[in-house]
This record gives structure tokens, sequence and C-alpha cells, in this order.
């Protein structure tokens, strides 16, 4: 067979041609992909999720969502993709061992004819010194110097990268831990004042009707009859509020504990108050315990090191390289008296141009580490910043639940004097509901101040690095990782 050289080449051409021009046609998802995979999605979310029981407790919330949250999961699978990229990274250290299989093949005979110096042919004949096809396979080892010292700084950086992904993922867990505080103390406040709020709507309506008829029959004046009857449809708004706003709070602490959103159990509110006083630990001692353990703090360290290994990335390129090849050879051709052959090489290369970009690389080396230092120098400063702040959060957050627990026990004492006055024909129903609104709405203030306590003493904790769980989650079930979290937080 002959081929022609020019028509093979329009035809790789044209096929490349087209390849290159071929568009591909947009697939948008069916709606029974979309179905099927929300189905597929629902069933996963909820995989290996332990049930909640008829009771949850504060620490059983935390604990179920360190385990279970899909956020913080994601946060792990951050830091597992870091490792694993960490372990992968160590084998670009070794050596390249390379195995090779090849065939080759043309459509007529290698005949060559020799000359001497002169340009004079030597004998008559050409000669034929190769076969046609034949096969070619190789095993070749190869080691650069500046690929091994690449290849060690990249994987200390991504080491390093592992460690600040695990402050990042530290930081989601006392974000987490705080947002679950707030929305279970939320969620317990509906749970508390649902019968009340519910009785007290029941009461202003039946009062509502009763001077509605008393306006009609004329049995006082018009003036304080629509005034007696906008007080109690104001008493009703305010309640109407009071519900709506305490309605999504089992929602959000649902989505936090990855459990299904109509949550039926009963929150225990045993202890309220976050227990010890971290108020009795000094400034100065704060201030070395944040310094030591905040996430942000520490992440910027892991990135100043990134930065500075950079640095050293840039000279390392700067160097010549040496590079060993050692390796076996076989080819099929009948024409070579030695089929089978090893073959070793020592190459020193060096790339002049690299001189040329080294000051520049080397600028832009210490640019990145003087960022990483000022990046860690406000870290510095916000942290210690934050220590003060979250101190005097977490005081003023202490008086305003005192408070406001003083203030609805005065409500209640009063909302109970006026139940009695009614009762003995002393007092107005209106002057009852306004007593039992007033009361309520003390009581939502109580419940919004504790969870603010609760934040405030959380936001502290992630200020000065406390872990709510020093060990991974995997290996312990609910239980015990409530028990940690009573250990580590005293909640």
């Amino acid at each position: 067979m002959k081929f022609r050289p020019h028509v093979l080449a329009v035809a790789v051409a044209s096929c490349l041609l087209a390849t290159g021009c071929a568009q591909l046609a947009l697939q948008p998802l069916q709606a029974e992909q979309i179905q099927a995979q929300m189905a597929e999605d629902r069933v996963v979310a909820r995989k290996d999720v332990t049930p909640v029981g008829e009771t949850l407790t504060l620490n059983e919330a935390i604990a179920r969502a360190l385990k279970f949250n899909l956020e913080r999961r994601a946060r792990l699978l951050e830091e597992a993709l870091a490792a694993q990229q960490f372990e992968a990274g160590r084998y670009d250290m070794l050596p390249r061992l390379v195995a090779s299989a090849g065939y080759t093949a043309r459509n007529n005979d290698r005949i060559a004819r020799a000359t001497d110096l002169q340009g004079n042919l030597l004998g008559t004949d050409p000669t034929l010194s190769q076969e046609r096809s034949h096969a070619l396979g190789g095993l070749e080892l190869s080691w650069s110097l500046l690929d091994f010292g690449l290849a060690r700084y990249n994987t200390e950086q991504a080491a390093d990268r592992v460690l600040a992904a695990a402050e990042r993922r530290r930081k989601a867990t006392h974000q987490l831990v705080q947002d679950v505080r707030v929305a279970f103390w939320r969620a317990a406040s509906a749970q508390r004042l649902r019968e009340d709020v519910q009785a007290n709507l029941r009461l202003a309506e039946e009062a509502l009707a009763d001077a509605r008829q008393a306006e009609a029959e004329r049995l006082r004046s018009p003036l304080d009859s629509l005034r007696y009857q906008r007080q109690l449809t104001e008493n009703m708004r305010l309640l109407e509020a009071i519900e709506q706003e305490l309605v999504t709070a089992r929602f959000e602490l649902a989505a936090l504990i990855n459990a299904p959103v109509m949550l039926d159990a009963r929150l225990a509110m045993e202890q309220e108050l976050p227990a010890g006083d971290p108020l009795a630990m000094g400034v100065e001692t704060m201030e070395e315990l944040a310094l030591a353990q905040n996430a942000d703090l520490r992440e910027q360290l892991y990135m100043r090191r990134v930065a500075a290994l950079e640095a050293r990335k840039v000279i390392a390129r700067a160097y010549p390289n040496l590079s060993l090849n050692l390796g076996a050879r076989y080819d099929s051709d009948k024409y070579l008296v030695h089929n089978n052959w090893a073959e070793a090489g020592l190459q020193a290369s060096y790339n002049l141009f690299n001189l040329l970009s080294l000051p520049a690389q080397r600028r832009a080396a210490e640019a990145g580490i003087a960022l990483a230092d000022q990046r860690r120098l406000a870290a510095h400063v916000a942290v210690v910043t934050q220590v003060h702040v979250a101190r005097a959060q977490f005081a003023g957050a202490q008086r305003q639940f005192e408070r406001a627990d003083a203030l609805w026990r005065l409500d209640d004492r009063i909302a109970q004097q006026q139940l009695s006055r009614e009762q003995a024909q002393a007092g107005s129903k209106l002057e009852r509901v306004a007593a039992q609104t007033t009361s309520i709405v003390s009581l939502l203030r109580r419940y919004q101040a504790l969870a603010q306590l609760h934040a405030a003493h959380s936001r502290l904790h992630a200020t000065l690095g406390i872990d709510p769980l020093p060990v991974s989650t995997d290996e312990l079930n609910v239980e015990q990782i409530a028990e940690q979290v009573r250990l580590r937080l005293g909640s």
C-alpha cells in the first residue's frame, strides 16, 4: 500500500477542524431527573441519623449538631480533602518510573547510502537498516533534584493547609454551637409560651366580643367602648406578633441538628443558665489563652508558613537542575544486533532566563510574606479586642437577663393579683388581659435575654478557642458526645 502524504494531511486536518467546530447541545435537567435527585438527597441527608427521642436537652441538641449537621459535614470533608491532597503530594518526591510500549510502521523501507567526507559514495548498493514495522518497549527510572526539592516544599505547604483547614473547621464548630444554643432557647420559649399566648388570645377575643355587644346595647359611652376595644385589639396584635416570632424557632433548631422539620420532641429546660462563671478568669489569662488557641489566629500562623515556603520555592527554582536517568530498552527490529540494552545518563541543566525573572518572583514572594504577617498582626489585635468585647458582652447579657427575670417575676405577680381582683369582681377583663399580655411579653424578653446570654457565653468560648468536642465525632454516639459537651462547656 502506498500512502499519499498530502491526502493524509488533508484528511487529518479535516477531522481536527470538524472536531473543533462541533458544538454540544444544551442538556437541561428534566423534571423527572430533578425529582429523582431530590428524593435521593432526602434519603442521604437523613442516613444514619439517630431519631430524636421524646425529650431533647441542650447538650443533646449540641451533640446532634456536631454529629449530624450537614454544614459541619461539609467542613469535615474539606479537611479530609486537604489531608488526601497532602498524602497524594508526598508521592511527587519519589523518582519517576515510566514503562512504555509502542509500535511503529512505515510504507517503505528505510534505505540509506554512505559517503566519505568528500561526498563520494562508499560502495555501489544502498543498505537496508530497519524493518518497516517493529515493536518498542522500555522501562526508565528518572530522578530530578529540582523536582524533588519543589515537591518537598509543595508537600510541606499541603501539610500546613491541612492544619489551616482544621482551624476553619474549629471556627465553624464554634459558630454552630452558638447557633444551636440560641435556636434551642428560642424554641424553648415558644414551647413555654404557646399555651399562655393562645389562652390569652381566647380571653381577649371573648372580652372583645363582650365589648362590642355592650357598645351595641349602649351600656357605656361610645368613646369608652371604642377605647376599650382598641386596647384589646392592641393586646391581641402584640400576642399574635409574639406567636409569629416564635413559630419558626423549632424549624431552625431542626435544621441545625438535621432532624425532621416538624420536630415534636419536648425541650427539657432543667438548667437554664450556663454552668460556671467565665468572668472569674482574669483578663490577662483570657488574652493568653485566646492568643494560644483562637482558631482565626492559628489559621493565619499556618498561612504565614505557607507564604514563607513559597519564597523558598522561588529561590529553589533559580538553582541548577541535576537529573539522573536509568532505563532498559527493547526493539524487535531484526536488523539490530542487540535487541535489548540498558542505558544511563546524568545531566546538569540551568535555565538562564530564571536570572531575569528571579528578582520579580522574589519581590512577589516577599509581598506574600508581608501580607501574611499583616494578616497575622491584624488577627492578633482582633483576638485581643474580641476577648474584651466578648467578656463585656457576657457581663452585659448576664445583667440584662437578671433584669428581665426580675421584671417578669413582678409582671407575673401583677397578673396573679389582677386575676384575683377580677374573680372578686373588683377588676375588668380588659385589665386581666392587659396584665397577662404584659406578663407574657416579659417572659418572652426573659427568654430572649437568656438566649443572648448563651450566645455571649458561646462567643466567649469561641474567642478563647475552647473546643466543644476534643475528639472526632465518628467514633462516638450522641450520648457520648453530649457527655463530652457537658464536661467541656459545662452546659
